[in-house]
C-alpha cells in the first residue's frame, strides 16, 4: 500500500507489514512519532508494532543512500494464558488482546483450559464476558470444590448437676479446681446425655477433577460397658439412668455410680471397698481404709487412714497423722499435715500444708481460702505447671521442695508418637510410589486398590500428625510452668524446674518464679 510520504512503502503481505525504501536526492526527515502515524493513517495501527524495528527504521531511512526493506509489524491473533494455582483449585487466564488477528473466543478459551486439564469449575459468564470486551487483562477461569471436613460425633449432657471425669483446662492449660460439695443425684429412667451424630465429610475436586479428601468425621459411638444408665428404647442416641445414684460424665458417655452414705469409717464400719461413690458424715479413723471407683466425700477428718478413689477427693476437715490419699481427679481438703496426696489433675487447700508429699499431674494451689496466712511448709510439692502459695517455707527446719515442668507420662507417649508418625509416613510414601508407578500402566482393578489403600493411609497419618501436634501443645506449657508466691518465701526452699535445680536461701517478697532460656527468674509482685 503506498502513502504520501516520498521514498516510502508499506506493504502488508501474509500477516507481516514491510517498509520498502527508495532513496530519493530530495525527501523529508521522517522520525518514530512520524512513522507511527503513517502506519495508523494506512490501517495498520492496530497491529503488533515491533518496537525495536520502529525505533530503529527513522534513521536508516534518512541516512539511506540503497534500497532497503524492514519489518515493522505483525498481525497477531489473540491468545489465551493458563495458570494453575499451586493447590490445583483456581485457575487463571489472561487474555492478550488481538492485534491486528483474530480475536479471542470463548472457545479457544475453553480449549486453551482444556489443554491444561482444566474441565471442573469453569467460571462461563465471565470468560464470555471477557472475550467480548476484547481488551485482555486477568480473569478467574475455574474454580475447584472444596473439600468439608467432616464433623466428630457430639455428646451432650442433659443434666445441670454432673461430676465430670473428663478435665477441661482453660487457654494455659489449667485446670480451674471446683469443690464438689454434695454428691448430686438423678432418678431410674432420667435423660443423661444425648448422641448427636457425626456429619458425613464431602470430598472435594480441584479444577484438573483430582479428589481432594476432606477429614471425615468421627461417627463415634457411645463407650462401652457404661454403669449404670441404658439406652432409650424410642431413641439410641438417648442415654437414660437405669438407677438411681450419682451422674458423671466420663469419655464418649454418662455412667450412674450408686451411693453408698455412711456416719463415719471406723472399726464399727470396716474398711469400705465400692463400686461406686462413697460419702461419709464424720470422720475416718486410724487406719482404716476407703476404696471407691467414684468420689469420695469426707465431712470431717481423715486421720492415719487411706482414701483411693477413681474420681475426686473432697475432705471438709484435715488431712493428718500419715493419711494417704490417691485421686484419679481431684483433691481437696482444708488443711494438710504430715500427709501424702496424689491426684491426677489438680490439689486444692484451703489452708495450710505442713510437712507433706503433695503431687498432681496439673497444678497444687494452697491457701485457697486463706489467702494472707496459707502456708507450704517443709515436705514436697510437685506439679506440671503450676504451684501457687501465699507463704513459702519454713523458718526452722529442712527445705521445702518444690518441683514444676515435668510429665513423664506426657514426655513418653509424645516419643511414642513420633515413632509411630515415622513408619507411618514411610509407608505413605511407598503407597506413593507404588501409586504413580501403576498410574503410568493404565486404569485397572489394582490402581483402585492401591489408591483407597494410600488414602487411607494419608488419613491414618493425619490423625496421627493431629494428635502429635496437640501433646506439643502441652508439652510446649510445660516451658511456662511457674512458682507462685502470693505473700513471700521464707527460709530454705529448693526449687525444680524439670530436672534441675535452684536452692533459694533468702527471703523473697511476693512475685513469680519461672526459667527462662535455662535461668531462674524472679518477677516481683513490687516491680524489682
Amino acid at each position: 500500500m503506498s502513502i504520501a510520504f516520498p521514498g516510502l512503502e508499506l506493504v502488508a503481505q501474509e500477516g507481516v507489514l514491510r517498509a520498502r525504501c527508495e532513496p530519493l536526492e530530495q525527501r523529508p526527515s521522517l522520525d518514530e512519532q512520524g512513522l507511527r502515524t503513517l502506519i495508523g493513517q494506512t490501517g495498520f495501527g492496530h497491529w503488533y508494532l515491533l518496537p525495536e524495528a520502529v525505533a530503529a527504521f527513522p534513521t536508516r531511512f534518512n541516512g539511506a543512500t540503497e534500497p532497503f526493506e524492514a519489518t515493522l509489524a505483525e498481525s497477531r491473533d489473540g491468545q489465551a494464558l493458563v495458570e494453575l494455582d499451586s493447590d490445583g483449585m483456581q485457575a487463571w487466564v489472561t487474555l492478550v488482546p488481538a492485534c491486528g488477528g483474530a480475536p479471542v473466543t470463548l472457545e479457544a478459551v475453553l480449549q486453551a483450559l482444556s489443554d491444561q486439564g482444566v474441565v471442573h469449575g469453569l467460571q462461563h459468564d465471565a470468560l464470555r464476558q471477557a472475550c467480548e470486551a476484547g481488551v485482555g487483562g486477568r480473569v478467574l477461569a475455574a474454580c475447584g470444590t472444596a473439600p468439608v471436613d467432616g464433623v466428630d460425633a457430639r455428646f451432650e449432657v442433659l443434666v445441670e448437676v454432673v461430676r465430670d471425669r473428663v478435665p477441661v483446662m482453660n487457654d494455659g492449660g489449667l485446670v480451674d479446681f471446683r469443690e464438689l460439695g454434695p454428691i448430686p443425684l438423678v432418678e431410674v429412667g432420667q435423660p443423661l446425655m444425648r448422641r448427636v451424630p457425626a456429619v458425613p465429610a464431602v470430598d472435594g475436586r480441584d479444577v484438573c477433577l483430582a479428589l481432594k479428601a476432606a477429614r471425615p468425621g468421627r461417627d463415634l459411638p457411645f463407650a462401652e460397658s457404661l454403669q449404670g444408665v441404658q439406652l432409650s428404647p424410642d431413641d439410641p442416641n438417648l442415654l437414660c439412668a437405669a438407677v438411681k445414684g450419682q451422674p458423671v460424665r466420663v469419655e464418649r458417655g454418662m455412667v450412674v455410680e450408686q451411693v453408698v452414705r455412711l456416719p463415719a469409717v471406723n472399726l464399727a464400719s470396716g474398711n469400705v471397698d465400692f463400686d461406686g461413690s462413697v460419702e461419709v458424715n464424720g470422720d475416718v479413723t486410724q487406719g482404716m481404709t476407703v476404696k471407691a471407683s467414684g468420689d469420695i466425700v469426707v465431712r470431717g477428718t481423715v486421720e492415719g487412714s487411706t482414701l483411693e478413689a477413681g474420681g475426686h477427693v473432697q475432705v471438709l476437715g484435715g488431712v493428718i497423722a500419715q493419711a494417704r490419699i490417691r485421686a484419679g481427679g481431684t483433691i481437696g481438703a482444708r488443711f494438710v499435715e504430715g500427709a501424702s496426696l496424689y491426684a491426677g489433675t489438680s490439689i486444692a487447700v484451703d489452708d495450710m500444708a505442713l510437712q507433706s508429699d503433695l503431687q498432681a499431674l496439673n497444678q497444687i494451689e494452697v491457701g485457697v481460702k486463706a489467702p494472707q496466712r496459707g502456708r507450704l511448709m517443709g515436705g514436697s510439692a510437685r506439679a506440671m505447671l503450676l504451684i501457687k502459695v501465699p507463704y513459702l517455707g519454713a523458718d526452722t527446719g529442712g527445705a521445702t521442695v518444690v518441683q514444676v515442668g515435668v510429665n513423664p507420662e506426657l514426655e513418653a507417649r509424645f516419643k511414642a508418637l513420633q515413632v509411630q508418625a515415622d513408619r507411618q509416613n514411610a509407608d505413605e510414601e511407598k503407597l506413593r510410589k507404588l501409586l504413580q508407578h501403576q498410574s503410568k500402566q493404565g486404569a485397572s482393578e489394582l490402581l483402585e486398590r492401591i489408591r483407597a489403600t494410600w488414602q487411607v493411609a494419608l488419613r491414618t497419618l493425619a490423625a496421627t500428625l493431629e494428635e502429635k501436634g496437640e501433646l506439643e501443645k502441652q508439652l510446649d506449657l510445660l516451658e511456662g510452668a511457674r512458682v507462685e508466691v502470693t505473700q513471700g518465701v521464707v527460709g530454705a526452699v529448693d526449687l525444680m524446674f524439670g530436672r534441675k535445680n535452684w536452692p533459694v536461701r533468702r527471703p523473697c517478697g511476693a512475685g513469680v518464679f519461672s526459667v527462662v532460656e535455662d535461668r531462674l527468674m524472679f518477677s516481683s509482685a513490687m516491680g524489682g
